[in-house]
């Protein structure tokens, strides 16, 4: 873990982002403040993927539906 304090920080934000992908880093005040940097994990799912739900309709129902629905 790597430890700056705020002015280190603010001088050097780009590298402190960059080690913080790969490592918690600590960002010290001098009123003795801490406060901890870290890359959130990047969720590679999309958005349409959806759990899927339980249900007693057939595959031929649905099929009816969509049937019924284009006639009217």
């Amino acid at each position: 873990m790597k430890v700056f304090t705020y002015s280190e920080a603010r001088q050097n934000l780009s590298k402190l982002l960059l080690i913080a992908q790969q490592e918690e880093v600590e960002i010290c005040r001098k009123d003795g403040t801490v406060f901890s940097l870290m890359a959130k994990k990047d969720k590679k799912t999309s958005p349409f993927d959806i759990p899927g739900i339980k249900t007693k309709a057939t595959t031929q129902d649905i099929l009816s539906a969509i049937q019924t629905s284009r006639e009217g």
